[in-house]
């Protein structure tokens, strides 16, 4: 039977294709996926497969029960897109000014339904029962992940699985490792509240520019210095704000950027040493400063049992080249939740267009669509697996 549904997913091609176009040029951004929730829903509608929606703000989950026992297993794909404005010079490019997919996960929508498609074929021979989760808004914090899951969405649930198409990952390709597999992803506001004036009278003012380029210096000795070595981290300061004017001292600057943690341990260290820093600066200069920080998604921690259905068994997938088992990276990814959930694995399905990998959240970013079935086969692995190993 699965070699069967394999191949029935490969003769869905045109469909995810189709699908994925689609989705490509009609972009929405995170909380307003409200279209795209609602063309998932007219999917599963055709294919008369029960589904919930509206759950998590868009978010929709299916089901479908096969007709042999077996574990309740859960598949994810993301569904939002990001505020860029599209470089690509394609038929399908985005319609919507300053929206687009530019992270794959228009794709990721389209093999997921490709396989409640398929699966739907060999309901009677399924094990168990299949779960769909279709979640909106991953790419920004809070997420979609989180409010699905407080209403509900993993509840029977045994074990979950994802897949990120990866255009930086060889076509055919899988990438996973056990344990953590990508970052926690935290965001923070700094904002100096100086004094401002003239900028030929520097000595009448307390200058929140200066103070904002000291942090950027100082703020670097956190992952340098302060952090254990063995805790890999990161802190980028991704945006600098501050005055209106060549020869005018503002009142105030502000820094924004991100920390990327693999040990959620050591994120109260850095937030703590991040303070330390600040209030030094702060003290020095007679002015004030205020530190937002909003902790992200937590660390995708991989399950050791789940991953080895990819890094030991991944060559049983038609159309795998090879499984690498590769280093963590420092994106974040709200799958994260699910895995602190339930036992699961996630993973890179390759994507890459030879010659042509321009790296996620670019404007220029696209996939090699025959990565689709590819992406759609590994999760119904996961389900194979999970279900061979629980009889």
């Amino acid at each position: 039977m699965w070699d069967q549904l394999y191949e029935k997913i490969d003769t869905l091609y045109d469909r995810m294709v189709e699908d994925r176009r689609y989705l490509h040029q009609h972009p929405e951004l995170s909380f307003e996926e409200k279209e795209t929730a609602a063309f998932i829903a007219k999917r599963y509608d055709e294919l008369g497969i029960p589904y919930q929606n509206n759950i998590g703000g868009y978010g929709l989950i299916a089901k479908i029960e096969g007709g042999k026992p077996g574990k309740t297993v859960a598949l994810r794909a993301d569904f939002d897109a990001l505020p860029i404005q599209e470089e690509n010079d394609v038929p399908y490019k985005s319609k919507v000014d300053g929206k687009m997919h530019a992270c794959g996960h228009d794709g990721h929508t389209a093999s997921l339904l490709a396989v409640a498609e398929a699966a739907l074929e060999f309901k009677e021979e399924l094990p168990g029962t299949l779960v769909f989760i279709h979640q909106p808004a991953e790419e920004y914090a809070p997420g979609g992940a989180k409010p699905m899951i407080e209403e509900g969405a993993l509840e029977g649930v045994d074990a979950v699985f994802g897949t990120h198409l990866w255009s930086n990952t060889k076509l055919n390709e899988i990438e996973t490792t056990s344990g953590p597999f990508m970052a926690g992803a935290d965001r923070f506001k700094i904002t100096f509240q100086g004094k401002g004036g003239h900028g030929a009278m520097p000595q009448q003012t307390k200058d929140p520019v200066v103070m904002a380029g000291q942090a950027i210096v100082e703020l670097q000795q956190v992952v340098s210095r302060r952090i254990n070595p063995l805790s890999p981290a990161v802190l980028t300061i991704g945006k600098i704000e501050g005055g209106n004017a060549f020869n005018v001292i503002p009142d105030t600057t502000a820094l924004t950027g991100t920390v990327r943690i693999l040990d959620k341990d050591v994120q109260d260290e850095i937030i703590e040493e991040m303070h330390k820093i600040l209030k030094g600066i702060a003290v020095s200069y007679d002015a004030e400063y205020e530190l937002d920080y909003v902790k992200g998604y937590p660390p995708v921690v991989n399950h050791e049992t789940e991953v080895n259905y990819y890094l030991h068994d991944g060559n049983q997938i038609p159309g795998v080249l090879s499984v690498r088992d590769v280093e963590p990276i420092m994106g974040g990814e709200d799958f994260a939740y699910y895995l602190e959930e339930r036992p699961g694995a996630f993973f890179f399905t390759g994507a890459q267009i030879e010659g042509h990998a321009y790296p996620h959240h670019h404007p220029k970013f696209n996939i090699d669509e025959r990565a689709l079935p590819t992406a759609a086969k590994a999760l119904m692995h996961g389900v194979r697996k999970y279900n061979e190993n629980h009889q």
